[in-house]
């Protein structure tokens, strides 16, 4: 049974999606402040966790910023409806997925199907003695889940190290975002979402340049992304 961390102080709701996400197989433990949600997170005790951005004692933000520095349990942050610069913010941050609140209980239910879907592939895959892939100075490991640039482990995010080996098992060629949100999230890519987007961003970031200072990751305006061969 997949063990789930709520980190939001909505009491009410907390029990609620407790009852809920019980009778669909998956147990979920609630924090209501912060400071104590970033103890949970970090204790190795969950799958995922569910992270609220309007937090006591520490925001969502700031607890998100802790986890990533040393976890990559998946994180699907709750942000408020209307409020796009949260969601960026929080896939800035390391968040795997957003969800805004407020939403229909089978809609948040169908988000941690899709992560949980996806783990659940990759480890499949994983046991199935998946090839590493090499492209140029980068490295990826399907089976340990370590990626590397000029010899230096990469810290992804479970989200980040998918779309890279998506794009690494097709290098060379145009990948569309779709492609890219299953192999990430494990669910199509929805009207107006950036979450495919922010995860390249960031994936940029930590690649860093190639050395004649191009990208490693080129977009193709509109249509979806190709890590350039060599």
């Amino acid at each position: 049974m997949y063990q789930i961390l709520l980190i939001d102080d909505d009491y009410e709701l907390g029990e609620l999606l407790q009852e809920y996400l019980g009778m669909e197989g998956f147990e979920l433990t609630t924090r209501q402040d912060g400071e104590s949600g970033l103890q949970a997170a970090l204790s190795g005790d969950y799958d995922l966790v569910l992270l609220d951005v309007m937090l006591p004692k520490m925001n969502g933000f700031e607890v998100l910023k802790a986890v990533r520095e040393k976890s990559s349990i998946p994180v699907i942050m709750l942000t408020a409806r209307g409020e796009s610069v949260d969601r960026v913010l929080g896939l800035e941050h390391g968040a795997d997925d957003y969800i805004p609140k407020p939403y229909h209980h089978h809609e948040l239910l169908a988000r941690i199907r899709a992560l949980f879907r996806r783990i659940e592939i990759s480890t499949e895959s994983n046991d199935k003695s998946s090839p590493n892939y090499e492209v140029g100075a980068l490295k990826l490991d399907p089976a340990t889940r370590v990626a590397s640039c000029n010899d230096e482990e990469l810290a992804l995010t479970g989200a980040e190290f998918g779309v890279l080996q998506c794009l690494m098992e097709h290098v060379g060629e145009l990948v569309d975002k779709d492609t890219l949100s299953i192999a990430a999230l494990g669910r199509p890519l929805m009207a107006y979402d950036r979450s495919i987007d922010m995860h390249v961003s960031n994936l940029r970031k930590k690649l860093g340049k190639r050395e004649d200072d191009s990208d490693w990751i080129k977009t193709v305006r509109g249509r979806g992304y190709q890590l350039v061969n060599g």
